[in-house]
C-alpha cells in the first residue's frame, strides 16, 4: 500500500511562503505528476514528502499514518534524484544493493532483490561496471534500480529525464511507464516537460506560485482546464488567447487551441481574422504556423502534414465556435 495524503501543508522560508496550504490524495498505485513553472515549489512539495525538507505546518500522511516526523529513512519511500547520485567507486551491482547491505540485509536477499531489478531494468550485462562506464540512460536505470530493490511504498521521481537527451528521454520515459504497470506502485514524479506529464501521469498536479491550480487526469486538463494558468501550461504548443472584444464577443478572453484553428491563403473573408505569417516550422508530420493578428498579437496554428506557407504572406484565421475556451478577466473559466 502507497496512498499518499496531504492536509493543508505548508512551507516556509524565513518569511518567505514556498508552499501555501496544499490538499491532495493519491490513491494507491497511481501514477502523480506535479507540473509547473520554475520556482513553483513543485520540487520542494517533493523533498516535503521524501522528509529532505521540514514541513512548516499540515500533515502528510501514507496509507493514513502520519509521517511528518519520521526520519526519511524510516518512511518507506525512495527517491530518484536529477543528478544520478552513483557511488562512482561501486558497481552498478553494489550501487543498487548499498542500501539494503547497510540495513543489514542478508547477502543473498540483497542478491535476490538487485537481480529481479536488474532484469526488470536490462541491466544485467552490466552489473559490474562503474558509472563511468555507463551512458546517461543507463545510469539513470541504476538509480531507479537501487529505488526499486528497497520496495518502497512510494516512488518519488525529481525531473529525471532532465539530463538526457531527446532519443534517451523517450526511451526512458517508456521504461518508467512500462516499470510503473509490472510493479504497481504508487508513483510521484515531478517535471516541467508537458509531454512527460501527459504521457505518464494517472493525474497531474498542476501547480502556481505554491498553490495548487487544479488535479485531474491529463486529458481532463487538457480538455476542461479552470482558467488561462492551467489552459495555457497544459499543452505544446500552449493555447492561443485572443480579445473577445475585438470579435463582438462577450467574456473577456477566448482560447482556442493551436490545432482547432483554420488558416487560408489570402485576405480574410466574412468571419476569418486577418493576419500575416512569422515563422513557419515543418515537422514533417505537422506544420506549425506563427501568425501576427494584428487585435491579437502571435498565435499558433497547428497543421496536419506538409504544409506550404511562406514568411510575410498575408493569411485569414478562421475559429471554430465549438471549440473555443471563454475566461473572465480574472482568467477564471466560463464555458
Amino acid at each position: 500500500m502507497g496512498a499518499l495524503t496531504l492536509t493543508q501543508v505548508t512551507k516556509s522560508f524565513g518569511k518567505t511562503d514556498v508552499i501555501k496550504g496544499v490538499d491532495l490524495h493519491v490513491d494507491d498505485g497511481e501514477f502523480c505528476v506535479f507540473v509547473g513553472p520554475s520556482g513553483c515549489g513543485k520540487s520542494t512539495l517533493l523533498r516535503m514528502i521524501a522528509g529532505l525538507e521540514d514541513v512548516t505546518s499540515g500533515d502528510v500522511a501514507v496509507d493514513g499514518t502520519r509521517i511528518n516526523d519520521l526520519a526519511p529513512a524510516k518512511r518507506e519511500i525512495a527517491m530518484v534524484f536529477q543528478s544520478y547520485a552513483l557511488y562512482p567507486h561501486l558497481t552498478v551491482r553494489d550501487n543498487m544493493g548499498l542500501a539494503l547491505k547497510q540495513a543489514g540485509v542478508a547477502k543473498a536477499e540483497i542478491a535476490q532483490a538487485t537481480g529481479r531489478a536488474a532484469s526488470m531494468l536490462a541491466l544485467d550485462a552490466l552489473m559490474e561496471r562503474r558509472p563511468a562506464e555507463l551512458s546517461g540512460g543507463q545510469r539513470q536505470r541504476v538509480a531507479i534500480g537501487r529505488a526499486i530493490v528497497r520496495t518502497p511504498k512510494l516512488f518519488l521521481f525529481d525531473e529525471p529525464l532532465s539530463n538526457l537527451d531527446a532519443a534517451l528521454r523517450v526511451q526512458t520515459r517508456i521504461e518508467i511507464a512500462r516499470l510503473h504497470r509490472d510493479l504497481g506502485a504508487t508513483m510521484i514524479y515531478v517535471t516541467h516537460d508537458q509531454v512527460e506529464a501527459m504521457t505518464l501521469a494517472d493525474k497531474i498536479v498542476v501547480l502556481r506560485a505554491g498553490r495548487v491550480e487544479q488535479v485531474g487526469r491529463p486529458m481532463d486538463l487538457y480538455n476542461d482546464p479552470d482558467n488561462t494558468f492551467v489552459a495555457g501550461f497544459i499543452g505544446s504548443p500552449q493555447m492561443n488567447f485572443l480579445k473577445a472584444g475585438k470579435l463582438g464577443l462577450s467574456s473577456d478572453t477566448l482560447g482556442i487551441r493551436p490545432e482547432h484553428l483554420g488558416l487560408a491563403h489570402g485576405a480574410a473573408g466574412e468571419g476569418r481574422i486577418p493576419g500575416r505569417v512569422s515563422h513557419v516550422e515543418k515537422l514533417g508530420g505537422e506544420t506549425l504556423v506563427y501568425v501576427h493578428a494584428e487585435d491579437h498579437g502571435l498565435l499558433t496554428v497547428r497543421l496536419f502534414g506538409e504544409q506550404d506557407y511562406a514568411v510575410d504572406e498575408a493569411v485569414a484565421l478562421r475559429l471554430d465556435p465549438d471549440r473555443l475556451f471563454h475566461f473572465d478577466a480574472e482568467g477564471r473559466r466560463l464555458r
